[in-house]
């Protein structure tokens, strides 16, 4: 219930927010005569679709592109022994903290990162999985630390959240991208230029990847660092606060734990990640920042 409430009100704040677009565009095309002429409706909806509809068709799949693309092995609750049933038990013990009441998926795949990600479109169908080599460089005290963390991102709703802002974001930049496409082609004439098609096409594309490199940076990176914290503070009550320490502290001793190059980059936004980038572009905070925050909550 709470998933499709939360889909619900996204849906209607893109929709309202396209209208108020539409309504920008109509007075402007007073100015700009290139914008008369055009089916700015059928751009909304055209950017609603694609935009919108593809996120929400990522968030459902998410865990199946998870498993495809880690190589990620279930594990069975039934007959798993040693650590892998340390790893379901705390898994399972951390959601039920959580208020979930669907045990999550959990699952291992091989890489030597020192690394997990919790995925999933609701917090009752999520998968959470670590790599084989943060289950043999960290104690089970960190790892239960960052187990903690992934739980809250799912309890949170995290990943019905940050795809559909990303669906929110993508219909702007599919919309936009056309709209400026034909102020500069058409540069204010009503007339068709014989030198669109082609050019046009190549146009827009080129707005896309400029407009969606400025979206990421204002709003997609920032609103994921923002996450990033609450989930550490999630983790801190389910876990512990040491235990969450821990595992942040584990994870900055580059000696201690080297990052080789993840196994695919595209899934990089589901994890603790302690590589090097530019802040601006990051989707984590820096892990000093994060350790610093978690040690003021206990002030």
């Amino acid at each position: 219930m709470q998933f499709l409430k939360r889909i619900f009100l996204f849906a209607l704040t893109n929709i309202l927010v396209m209208l108020s677009i539409g309504l920008l565009v109509f007075v402007l095309s007073r100015f700009f005569p290139a914008l008369a002429g055009y089916n700015n409706s059928g751009t909304m909806a055209l950017a609603l679709i694609w935009g919108f509809g593809g996120a929400l068709t990522s968030l459902m799949l998410s865990r199946v592109f998870a498993k495809m693309f880690n190589g990620v092995q279930l594990i069975d609750p039934r007959t798993a022994t040693g650590d892998e049933r340390w790893l379901v038990q705390t898994v399972y013990q951390l959601a039920k903290d959580a208020g979930i009441t669907t045990m999550p998926e959990v699952g291992i795949w091989e890489s030597p990162e020192v690394n997990a990600f919790c995925t999933g479109p609701t917090k009752n169908r999520a998968l959470v999985a670590v790599s084989t080599g943060i289950l043999s460089r960290m104690s089970k005290d960190e790892l239960e630390g960052v187990l903690g963390h992934e739980i809250s991102h799912a309890a949170n709703g995290d990943m019905v959240t940050m795809t559909l802002v990303q669906g929110v974001v993508n219909s702007f930049v599919i919309f936009f991208s056309i709209v400026l496409s034909r102020l500069i082609l058409r540069r204010g004439d009503d007339e068709r230029d014989s030198g669109g098609g082609f050019g046009e096409y190549m146009l827009r594309n080129l707005l896309q990847m400029l407009l969606s490199l400025v979206a990421y940076v204002a709003i997609i990176a920032p609103f994921s660092r923002w996450r990033e914290f609450r989930a550490d503070k999630g983790g801190a009550r389910l876990a512990g606060v040491d235990k969450m320490i821990g595992a942040l502290e584990a994870l900055a001793d580059s000696h201690r734990l080297p990052q080789p190059p993840a196994a695919d980059p595209s899934l990089a936004a589901f994890k603790i990640d302690n590589r090097s980038v530019a802040a601006l572009f990051s989707t984590h905070p820096p892990l000093e920042e994060r350790i610093a925050a978690l040690r003021a909550s206990r002030l």
